[in-house]
């Protein structure tokens, strides 16, 4: 063998070598150190606790029971009705939560302990079980930063904002995680950094929205591109979401829950997706009527499903599903209470289809043909945007 031949020998033998060594590794971070867990520097920060206190710097949304005993519950701690057993536990979800805050920190980490590990078969632990970061004025806020996390660690710490200069404050939005619990959650600011409070909503009223998984924010990558709080972002109101995810049945317990939050702007409901044709024929009268009885003036936006990906495969238009017609008959009971109301003179009651929330070309904003990936609820947002703002307007 000549030399030529020799050293191109020796040179495969380096490359095998080294291609086995990469094969032997089993951890993303021990090839791709971007993709390493980065404990944050907490020196010289000091710490805080969001509250409810009109007066307190990191305010804190979305807690419409939340009390004295700091738990982070969705629905009241003691809610002196029966609930499913559902409910109850996915109550402690915190899907919709915030912390809103004005500071000039160079810095902004977030240290946190949580009830569970947040890991989901189609999900992203960054949305199940993390935090993440909005940055900016209003209606204009910019993604900053998620916490990432060990999988099954349920305390961790991460840094979700390093770009400040010292000087020019900033207002912060701090989404809690959509399909976990929180026992404790911190937020840490450089010792010297000042503090302000948050700019105000445009409308301090919340807008209560009770439904489903989809509500919840299953599959969203991260809290952030949930569709609820993409609208909390672009309309500058408050949002308390009553997702549950397989158990938003239509329960006249929930109505009466509903109608304890203090002057709502709006109530959407968007629970047909967990109701079987019968469920829905029999929850939603009695729902609508419970809220009336104590709401009568406060709006309420009536909103069917969304389209599944096996709807476009069967080329079905509507909200109709002709496979069973069962969907329809969903459909049609639902507009059918809406013009109940309006043939009563109800002047604050709406109805959206949607079936129109996604576009035509629905199928590809899901991860398993029936819960939304970022896509998904970005579409979502899109199409209620300037329905709420219509309906906001003429409510007025």
């Amino acid at each position: 063998m000549n030399k030529k031949c020799l050293a191109v020998a020796a040179a495969m033998c380096v490359a095998a070598g080294l291609c086995a060594a990469e094969v032997k590794s089993t951890k993303i971070e021990d090839v791709d150190r971007y993709m390493t867990y980065k404990e944050p520097d907490t020196e010289n920060l000091i710490w805080f606790k969001p509250s409810i206190d009109e007066n307190a710097p990191f305010k804190l949304i979305g807690f419409a029971w939340y009390g004295k005993d700091g738990e982070y519950f969705r629905l009241p701690k003691e809610p002196g009705v029966t609930l499913r057993d559902g409910v109850t536990y996915l109550a402690k979800h915190t899907a919709g939560g915030q912390v809103r805050f004005r500071t000039n920190s160079n810095r902004v980490v977030v240290r946190a302990k949580t009830r569970g590990f947040g890991v989901m078969n189609h999900m992203p632990q960054t949305g199940s079980g993390g935090f993440d970061l909005y940055v900016g004025d209003g209606t204009k806020q910019n993604f900053c930063g998620t916490t990432t996390y060990g999988v099954n660690e349920t305390e961790f710490k991460s840094q979700l904002f390093g770009a400040g200069d010292g000087k020019t404050m900033h207002d912060f939005t701090l989404n809690f995680p959509l399909y976990n619990g929180v026992e404790s959650v911190e937020i840490g600011i450089d010792k010297d950094a000042q503090l302000e409070q948050p700019l105000p909503f445009s409308d301090d009223r919340p807008v209560v929205i009770y439904g489903t998984s989809i509500t919840q924010g299953g599959c969203a990558s991260r809290p952030g591109m949930l569709f609820t709080n993409i609208l909390s972002r672009r309309l500058n109101v408050p949002f308390i979401n009553l997702g549950f995810s397989g158990n938003g049945c239509g329960d006249p317990e929930l109505a009466e829950l509903i109608c304890q939050i203090p002057n709502p702007r709006l109530i959407i409901l968007d629970y047909e997706a967990n109701s079987l044709t019968l469920d829905m024929n029999t929850t939603l009268e009695p729902f609508m009527d419970i809220l009336r009885k104590n709401l009568p003036d406060t709006p309420i936006l009536i909103m069917t499903r969304v389209r599944f990906s096996e709807e476009a495969t069967l080329k079905t238009n509507t909200m109709a599903d002709e496979r069973s017609n069962a969907a329809a008959v969903r459909f049609q009971h639902q507009k059918n209470e809406y013009d109940r109301w309006v043939k009563k003179g109800d002047k604050h009651i709406y109805f959206l289809d949607g079936g129109t929330l996604m576009g035509d070309d629905y199928a590809d904003c899901f991860v398993d043909g029936i819960h939304p990936t970022d896509l998904g609820f970005y579409r979502m947002a899109n199409t209620m945007e300037p329905v709420l703002t219509q309906i906001f307007e003429q409510e007025k």
